[in-house]
């Protein structure tokens, strides 16, 4: 992959790898595994095939200096989070991400005050421009 190429997009058990890498940041096979798999009895090396896996992918970054490899995150959580919903947006709502919105607001109940605030704040910015 070269250094304009864009990651694929994470399959939902990458993705799950990702998410312990963005919240606890740099991690051995054996961290992901006990966070992800240990109660569902999955094996050691189910976690270290799908982070060898995304190694070769461009999805993380793998530091080998040690004889336990570490593992971090090469993709942005908020970028990840961004493709994601871009494809949502497109395949589910034909393009309008007024209807996700309204979907996600109307559809769980009761959005938070802080929701609310967040989303004002982010109208507010968005009629500024």
């Amino acid at each position: 992959m070269t250094r304009h190429d864009v990651p694929p997009r994470p399959t939902d058990a990458e993705l799950a790898i990702l998410n312990v890498l963005w919240d606890r940041g740099p991690s051995t096979v054996r961290d992901v595994h006990e966070a992800l798999y240990r109660d569902e009895g999955a094996g050691y090396t189910t976690a270290l095939k799908l982070l060898q896996i995304m190694y070769g992918k461009g999805l993380v970054l793998r530091d080998d200096t040690e004889r336990a490899h570490v593992f971090r995150a090469a993709v942005n959580r908020e970028r990840t989070q961004k493709r994601f919903v871009a494809d949502l947006v497109q395949r589910v709502f034909n393009g309008s991400s007024s209807q996700l919105v309204l979907q996600a607001l109307g559809g769980r109940g009761k959005a938070t005050r802080a929701e609310l605030d967040e989303i004002r704040a982010l109208l507010d910015r968005l009629e500024g421009n």
